[in-house]
């Protein structure tokens, strides 16, 4: 799927729940002996991260609730949304099974969401956000890449209540394709 062409849609406010799936920010190779859970973001990741903070806060998507894995690289880059939006960083919640999350992982998260947030950024992992994307795309997704931004819309009330019946994609913002 060409998500650029689905980039115009973000413009407009709705009053449905919204959940942006993000992925980390391009994470940092220089150190091979550390942990995959400790990599830190690169140049790129460093610069890219409130970029995309900044187009989201640009088209007026305030998030209510900000939610992260705690991996270094994804917890670095929504503290660059936090701050963009206003967001005290204490009030970022990690949720350790993001980290190595398989898709129904991600659904039960999401679902356990409380229903006062209408607005929920998840920041997290390939391949996983990719495979949550697909489950909801008309059009399939090769990969969400980093620092890409899935933005789905429900018509449930309830996050609990979010399936694949009442959910779309509503658009893909990646890097490359908006920056």
């Amino acid at each position: 799927m060409n998500c650029a062409r689905s980039v115009y849609l973000c413009s407009t406010l709705s009053t449905m729940k919204s959940l942006f799936l993000i992925r980390h920010a391009k994470s940092s190779w220089d150190n091979p002996g550390i942990r995959d859970f400790d990599r830190g973001l690169n140049e790129r990741g460093l610069r890219e991260a409130p970029m995309m903070a900044g187009l989201l806060l640009q088209r007026g998507f305030t998030p209510d609730l900000i939610v992260s894995s705690p991996a270094k690289r994804a917890f670095s880059t929504a503290r660059f949304f936090a701050e963009a939006f206003g967001h005290p960083e204490q009030n970022i919640e990690r949720i350790p099974d993001i980290y190595e999350a398989s898709v129904m992982d991600i659904l039960h998260i999401i679902h356990k969401l409380p229903d006062a947030a209408q607005r929920v950024y998840i920041f997290g992992h390939n391949p996983t956000f990719t495979d949550v994307a697909n489950r909801f795309a008309d059009d399939f997704i090769d990969n969400v890449p980093t620092c890409g931004i899935v933005h789905l819309e429900t018509e449930a009330e309830r996050w609990a209540d979010m399936y694949e019946d009442n959910t779309r994609l509503r658009a893909c913002l990646f890097p490359k394709e908006v920056l």
